[in-house]
């Protein structure tokens, strides 16, 4: 895949202009991990991009990023720029753009996220992130303060990559987060959800959550519950415990999940009734945060005799036509009836079984 990447960085060069891979790829393939956040960085402008790859497109012509399609790949190309003031703590008032890589570099939030790659396949570090990919430490371009006060974001971003890639922040950051974390309260929930769902589904999610913890992050994100939060590898676990739908956004299968979580961690999660109402992953969920064995919940789960209404062997027309009647809210009734005397033993989940069973009771 590289070499996809670098023969589009040598269209650009053979135009005459400079071209470098930059950001979260760089610092990925360094690290060996796995990345598809491939952003290209370039002192031609939008137009003189669209020059060269006619059928690019331009989603934000205020922001000057055009998207290329090429051998069925998507690739960010975005002008060199430098970004003057900040609105809201969060959005620059004006981009403008430049001919210098270092001065492009220097706008962005963490040194392991300017590591550049060129057309040669070489890669460039101006500010020093390889070393401190090797220290694997955390520490900003330029002073810390200033870069949360320009954009809060930055402090999840901050806590979300020392989580996921297990690094250490670096002292002065550790201090703007301190002084700086009150911002969070203006910035939305969206973003907020955004980054802490990267964190909370980490397999460092623990330490992540340690670190909000000891930051004191959580009273600013307005997460109460988060020091009751006990390991558990399900993001919608975490997020049940913190109970706060009120405030952050989730999607309807998001809030059912939860919803539902909290209602099983009530009940005893290896029984049968239970197992079979809300399914194995919501148990298993609720069990992991009480502590039960997953192997005892999902040993139960299997020994079901159905797992859902669907696999009870008989369908709604045979049913009619042995009630002779026309479809109607009964079915609801009968399939509940089903579902208990199957699931307890009481009836064999055969289809002519279940039909002696309905003219014995429904006939």
């Amino acid at each position: 895949m590289l070499d996809n990447y670098i023969e589009l960085l040598q269209k650009l060069t053979n135009h005459g202009y400079q071209a470098y891979i930059v950001g979260g790829f760089v610092r990925d393939y360094l690290l060996g991990r796995e990345s598809h956040d491939i952003d290209i960085a370039t002192n031609a402008t939008p137009k003189e991009i669209k020059e060269i790859f006619p059928d690019s497109c331009l989603p934000n012509e205020d922001y000057g990023s055009v998207i290329v399609t090429e051998k069925n790949c998507r690739y960010e190309i975005t002008t060199f720029r430098k970004e003057i003031g900040y609105n809201d703590n969060r959005r620059p008032t004006e981009i403008k753009y430049i001919d210098d890589i270092y001065e492009d570099l220097e706008r962005r939030d963490f040194t392991i996220n300017t590591l550049c790659i060129n057309n040669q396949g070489e890669v460039v570090d101006f500010l020093g992130g390889r070393d401190d990919l090797e220290k694997k430490v955390i520490r900003s371009v330029g002073k810390a303060k200033d870069k949360f006060t320009e954009d809060s974001l930055r402090i999840l971003r901050a806590i979300r990559f020392a989580t996921i890639l297990d690094f250490t922040l670096d002292e002065e950051i550790v201090e703007a987060i301190k002084e700086c974390k009150y911002l969070l309260r203006q910035l939305s929930y969206n973003r907020k959800k955004e980054e802490l769902d990267k964190i909370f589904s980490s397999p460092y999610a623990a330490k992540g959550i340690k670190l909000i913890l000891d930051l004191g992050v959580d009273k600013d994100l307005e997460l109460e519950n988060l020091n009751k939060v006990k390991s558990t590898s399900s993001l919608m676990g975490i997020w049940s415990v913190l109970n706060v739908c009120d405030k952050y956004p989730f999607n309807n299968n998001e809030k059912e999940l939860i919803q539902n979580i909290n209602r099983v961690i009530k009940l005893n999660n290896l029984d049968i009734n239970t197992l079979y109402k809300y399914g194995l992953y919501v148990n298993s969920v609720a069990g992991e945060i009480k502590g039960i064995d997953i192997k005892d919940i999902t040993k139960n789960y299997n020994k079901l005799i159905i797992k859902s209404r669907r696999d009870i062997d008989i369908s709604s027309d045979i049913i009619m036509d042995v009630l002779n009647k026309e479809p109607g809210s009964y079915l609801k009734d009968i399939y509940n009836d089903l579902e208990e005397k199957i699931i307890h033993g009481e009836l064999e989940n055969k289809e002519e079984k279940i039909i002696d069973y309905l003219k014995e009771n429904y006939v």
